[in-house]
């Protein structure tokens, strides 16, 4: 007792004498200083300011706080439901929806914690599952030695029931389906294992940010650990732990085991290959699953519940999405045809839109409210008289297109000038409506500079599918419009 004392007053006169010392040069390198030429005083001063600056800017980023992840505005799931029963009322699909709904519920009536173990192909994901939690009752079936469908693996850890997901591996080849439901089972865990071999690429630190991003716990584990030496594994686990620190709860290295072959070299010059069992070691990943997965099932359920939502969100608005585009083609067609009929009033294709003026009106307030853009009278009125100006200018485009059109698909008819007229109105109304369907989906309002840009690339348009049906389209109308049994004749 008496030692230790002794070392604390020996501590702490030592201390006291460094400041004295510190003081006292400081004092005299002051007077040096004021001795100087204003101008040296200035320099050095500014070398002074910027040195503790630079001092206090390393210490801010090395002590700095975490920056809170960002957090999902995340619809609950009444929202949810009315959507999914919103597209199936007007005969759009939701894929999956209401089937992740009714897993969510199968999991959370199971109490098992769920862990899912993610990350590149080929990194041990198979095998460290195996090693983590030994004696799992589920066989992993492996392909060419890649993960090609999600495994789940029972088993238990303290008398707590676990479920680890092997999830098939990113970046593979031709994997793009089965890295979307690696994704799906990703977020339906409690917590995530990314599994890695090295420094993570610009693309697998995207992965990690993703699900910090859906509030995921993650764990980075840094596998084959034992191919370093101590002083690399430290250098690297420090490297990871920078990169990742405002989006991975822990980076942690693990050995998940299996076998490796070597080539031996024998005293007579002989060599042979050798395989060897290597030992797994997941104890550091098992406290730290341990410590965020501690807090039993049902406290982890809201934040699995939000994600499981924000995926659902985000899949719920890529089929709204593609509804509101099959809604919108519809209402193009139906305005195209009701402009072919009209066609045969008008003079000249393009000069005479004012003539189709009423169904110019129609088409942009149907395709606004499809897209729930408010537009009034005056914007639709100067929306159609900015796409007229266009019209004229381009009125050889659209004649140049209809005419060779005509000749590039027999059947319809030679150059009548009914017909040309009629595919020419067909090609206006189809690249309007197109334009401005597809500059109210990605503005989200009646920009008329962007849709006029638009239907410029449309109408230059010489897609063989796309004037192929318009003009199949132009020539059916103008016979039913003759009346029964009439035919298209050339001009």
């Amino acid at each position: 007792m008496r030692l230790g004392r002794l070392f604390a007053m020996v501590a702490v006169a030592a201390m006291v004498l460094l400041l004295l010392l510190i003081a006292t040069r400081a004092i005299t390198l002051a007077r040096e200083v004021a001795a100087l030429p204003a101008a040296w005083q200035w320099a050095i001063g500014v070398l002074v300011v910027a040195g503790f600056a630079a001092i206090g800017a390393a210490a801010w980023w090395l002590w700095r706080p975490a920056r809170p992840r960002p957090s999902r505005v995340v619809p609950d799931r009444p929202a949810l439901q009315a959507r999914i029963e919103a597209l199936e009322s007007g005969g759009a699909a939701a894929p999956g929806a209401r089937a992740e709904l009714a897993e969510l519920d199968r999991r959370r009536e199971g109490g098992q914690v769920h862990v899912a173990v993610f990350g590149d192909i080929s990194m041990g994901k198979s095998s460290l599952v195996r090693a983590l939690v030994p004696g799992a009752d589920a066989a992993i079936g492996v392909a060419g030695g890649t993960t090609r469908d999600i495994r789940l693996h029972q088993g238990e850890r303290d008398g707590s029931a676990w479920v680890l997901a092997d999830v098939p591996g990113n970046r593979e080849a031709g994997g793009e389906a089965f890295e979307a439901s690696a994704r799906e089972e990703a977020l339906r865990a409690h917590a995530v294992i990314y599994v890695c071999t090295a420094e993570l690429t610009r693309t697998q630190a995207s992965d990690v940010a993703w699900l910090a991003s859906f509030g995921k716990p993650t764990v980075v584990a840094l596998n084959k650990a034992d191919e370093r030496n101590a002083s690399e594994l430290k250098l690297v686990l420090g490297r990871l732990r920078t990169q990742l620190r405002d989006s991975a709860d822990a980076v942690v290295p693990t050995i998940a085991g299996g076998t490796e072959v070597f080539v031996r070299e024998l005293p007579d010059g002989r060599s042979e290959r050798v395989e060897r069992t290597r030992l797994p070691d997941t104890h550091e990943l098992a406290r730290v699953l341990d410590r965020l997965l501690g807090r039993g099932v049902q406290a982890l359920e809201p934040a699995r519940e939000k994600a499981v939502f924000a995926s659902l969100d985000t899949r719920l608005t890529a089929s709204e999405a593609a509804a509101r585009e099959a809604q919108a083609a519809r209402i193009v067609a139906r305005y195209a045809r009701r402009a072919v009929v009209g066609a045969m009033a008008a003079v000249a294709p393009g000069s005479d839109l004012v003539i189709q003026g009423v169904i110019a009106t129609g088409m942009v307030r149907a395709l606004a409210d499809l897209y729930g853009v408010s537009a009034s009278q005056v914007q639709v009125d100067d929306f159609i008289r900015q796409a007229r100006l266009t019209l004229r200018s381009g009125s050889s485009i659209v004649l140049a297109v209809a005419g060779n059109a005509l000749k590039a698909f027999p059947g319809l008819g030679t150059l009548g000038g009914g017909l040309l007229h009629a595919f020419a109105y067909a090609l206006i109304f189809d690249s309007m409506g197109k334009a401005l369907s597809a500059s109210l989906a990605e503005r989200h309002a009646l920009d008329h500079d962007d849709a006029n840009e638009r239907l410029k690339a449309w109408l230059a348009d010489r897609n063989g599918e796309r004037v192929k049906a318009l003009a199949a389209m132009a020539a059916e109308a103008l016979r039913e419009s003759a009346g029964p049994g009439s035919s298209v004749q050339p001009g």
